[in-house]
């Protein structure tokens, strides 16, 4: 049964994962399951939970650890169990030191069990023993900083991550490998062209970010209702792969404030062979600190997705 947090309990009095007997201290069900099931009971928003400086001011809280606390508090007042994930930005808890990171902990603690599903947005990737440095911080049983998922960055080859996948699968949990991103400087790296080896002595020729996807369809082949390894995909210009394969979940930023609106997100993403996440965080956030209000922001932005999507069909 899910325990419903607490509207104006502290996050700064909550205990470590061995203390509180948390349920990331065991395996879990797959993370695809899981987040198919959390789709299709809260609907497909994902909720950005970025706590900058000036959105902390906006709240009338300090840049400080303590206006962190507060921040993460109401967010997890707000949103848990009312919306299928949310996205807590690591640097912006990094920024203020190990008091930051421990909010971060708690506050993915106090996500667990809820029905809403965690993404931490992290952005890790490296080689060898660095990167199963990383899978025990965020991905392996118990981890620290165990959310349900991680984003993930493959440009030291996707291959490198294979720590990170392995250490999510065999604990339920799920990644997000970056793939095509909305920020203009990726189009360079994500857009060059590769050769692989298409038999008979050919080479297909297809960009390093359709080669991302299709590495992550290989990896979910055969997974039901959907595998647990997705794609970021931005949603703010077409993107222009082919997701029909992937049989697992795109994370979409770019809806909101940075100018894509769920008609876009519903247009781009109709072939997706998964579940199709639209994050969105400063154009929900701006309705807090009352947590009734930011829950209302989010639940109209999600009804408003899912309308998009219905009428895309």
């Amino acid at each position: 049964m899910r325990e419903n947090h607490r509207p104006g309990s502290d996050i700064r009095a909550r205990g470590d994962i061995r203390a509180r007997g948390d349920i990331r201290a065991r395996p879990q069900a797959a993370f695809g399951a899981r987040l198919a099931e959390a789709h299709a009971r809260y609907g497909p928003l994902c909720v950005g939970i970025d706590p900058h400086p000036s959105l902390l001011g906006a709240w009338g809280l300090d840049d400080d650890p303590d206006g962190l606390a507060a921040f993460a508090d109401t967010c997890l007042s707000a949103l848990a169990g009312h919306v299928s994930s949310v996205k807590p930005q690591s640097a912006f808890f990094e920024r203020h030191g190990s008091r930051g990171i421990a909010v971060l902990e708690r506050l993915l603690a106090g996500l667990a069990g809820t029905g809403t599903l965690s993404v931490l947005d992290a952005k890790r990737g490296d080689i060898g023993s660095t990167m199963d440095g990383y899978a025990d911080a965020y991905l392996r049983v118990g981890a620290p900083l165990g959310a349900d998922a991680v984003t993930l960055s493959p440009y030291l080859g996707f291959g490198s991550l294979a720590p990170g996948l392995s250490a999510a699968a065999e604990a339920g949990r799920g990644v997000f490998v970056l793939a095509r991103t909305s920020n203009p400087e990726g189009a360079r790296v994500q857009l060059a062209r590769t050769g692989d080896d298409a038999g008979a002595g050919t080479v297909a020729q297809v960009t390093v970010a359709q080669s991302m996807v299709d590495a992550a369809a290989a990896a979910n082949a055969g997974a039901a209702p959907m595998g647990g390894v997705g794609i970021v995909v931005g949603a703010t210009a077409e993107h222009g792969l082919d997701l029909s394969a992937l049989n697992g979940p795109v994370l979409v930023p770019g809806l909101g404030a940075q100018g894509a609106s769920p008609a876009d997100v519903a247009s781009r993403f109709r072939a997706v062979s998964g579940a199709v996440l639209p994050a969105a965080a400063r154009s929900v956030l701006r309705a807090g600190p009352d947590p009734s209000a930011l829950r209302g922001a989010a639940l109209a932005l999600s009804d408003e997705i899912a309308t998009a999507g219905r009428d895309a069909r």
